[in-house]
């Protein structure tokens, strides 16, 4: 009989890159929060602690790294970087990635879909950390199992269901 991995540990290290963001300890606090219903909502293991990066940036040097890697010369709400394929079905890895969000992004989309900041952030939070763990939104099928998850994961941190007005429109 093989015994399954513990719940994983999460080694997670958050940098503030702009002011426009506030202090790092709300932050900490949110991206802890978000990190801890994705693992509980995935029944993620690993025998060992993992690591994450999440930076909190602006529109200018996300802008610069999505030309840089992904050929797409504008700024976007958040890119995640993968530090291992794909880890879904698996035992995940010593170092899960990093997570790059833009303010002036968030800030816009919040404000434009009526959305607290806070939970359209924790949203994003959760979306980039579930790219790092193999999901993506490149297909029809594989949208609606990343969105399903990411409703899961928000709901138990009593966030409305984000994609809610798009679907009703």
């Amino acid at each position: 009989m093989s015994r399954m991995p513990p719940p994983f540990e999460v080694e997670i290290t958050v940098s503030v890159e702009v002011v426009g963001w506030g202090g790092p300890d709300r932050l900490e606090t949110l991206v802890d929060r978000t990190v801890a219903a994705a693992i509980a909502e995935l029944d993620l293991r690993s025998p060992s602690p993992t690591e994450l990066g999440v930076t909190f940036t602006d529109d200018a040097a996300i802008r610069a790294l999505n030309a840089e890697w992904r050929g797409k010369d504008k700024a976007t709400n958040v890119l995640s970087f993968p530090a291992f394929a794909e880890v879904r079905e698996g035992v995940v890895p010593p170092m899960l990635g990093d997570i790059v969000i833009a303010f002036e992004t968030v800030e816009r989309e919040a404000a434009l879909e009526g959305k607290p900041f806070d939970h359209h952030l924790t949203h994003l939070v959760t979306h980039g950390f579930l790219h790092l763990l193999g999901y993506d939104h490149e297909s029809d099928g594989e949208a609606e199992e990343m969105e399903r998850v990411e409703r899961s994961v928000l709901s138990a941190l009593a966030i409305p269901d984000p994609y809610a007005v798009t679907d009703e429109g």
